[in-house]
């Protein structure tokens, strides 16, 4: 038996492809763009490509992320703050504080011992101290986002950046390069930047060991390696952390494919 996870987010699209014995047998990633629906059902294909099996198999879909309510083959939805927190327990078990750094906002999540969101906070009225503000700082060095982490973490002497605003971001980085600052330096600035602000919302939630970093930024090592210390503890990462919000779906699927319901557990919709 088969379920499906989609995870619309406001810049990348996952999926997963999940069995009854939790095996993930499939994974698909793809840009958002404007056309939610249509991202949705590529990351669905995609994960489907990596099995033998084709639509037909899968029993349960169930959708979240910012764009959930468009997956029109999707069979119910859930916020992505419910599948973060249950995901993160699936792929860490002694999970019990989450940070998910998305494209264009930035979550921290107290969870219980099955995944059950205790309670949350969020960036508020815009993507300051997110993955967009990496994404500005790729724009403005004309350089590849995958570069930036290795870059910062080669800094002797970061900048201090003074706006965490991604409209004024660009400036600030040229502003600092024309002021003769090195570039990893100005590169770690915003790393300092963005974990300063995300750390600032887990300490709200509340950070109890362990602590799982999900969403896209993951595969960022100095953006790992920064919240670990300012939370003091190594956090819990891995190859399918950039997954986590489609696990957490998927397993809400497997619920209702077993018991015929199931209940968000603990956030608000």
């Amino acid at each position: 038996m088969l379920v499906a996870g989609v995870d619309v987010g406001s810049t990348q699209t996952k999926a997963v492809i999940m069995s009854d014995r939790h095996e993930m047998l499939g994974h698909g990633l793809c840009p958002t763009g404007a056309k939610l629906d249509e991202a949705g059902q590529t990351a669905f294909n995609l994960a489907l490509a990596e099995t033998p099996y084709s639509e037909t198999n899968v029993a349960f879909v169930v959708g979240t992320g910012y764009g959930r309510f468009r997956i029109q083959f999707g069979d119910a939805q859930v916020t992505e703050i419910s599948c973060h927190g249950r995901g993160a327990v699936h792929l860490f078990p002694n999970t019990r504080s989450v940070l998910d750094i998305g494209g264009q906002d930035t979550k921290a999540i107290k969870v219980g011992t099955d995944g059950q969101v205790i309670d949350f906070n969020m960036n508020d009225k815009c993507a300051a101290g997110t993955g967009r503000f990496l994404g500005a700082a790729s724009d403005a060095l004309e350089m590849p986002l995958g570069e930036l982490g290795p870059l910062a973490q080669t800094a002797k002497n970061p900048v201090k950046m003074t706006t965490t605003c991604t409209v004024f971001a660009e400036s600030e980085i040229l502003g600092w390069l024309a002021k003769g600052r090195r570039i990893e330096d100005v590169v770690m600035g915003v790393h300092v930047a963005i974990a300063s602000r995300s750390m600032s919302l887990l300490r709200r939630a509340g950070i109890e060991p362990e602590v799982t970093f999900t969403g896209g930024v993951t595969r960022n090592s100095a953006m790992v390696e920064l919240i670990s210390e300012m939370a003091g503890v190594q956090v819990n990462t891995s190859e399918e952390s950039h997954y986590c919000g489609a696990i957490g779906a998927a397993l809400y699927a497997l619920d209702q494919v077993r018991t015929g319901a199931f209940a968000e557990r603990g956030a608000p919709a």
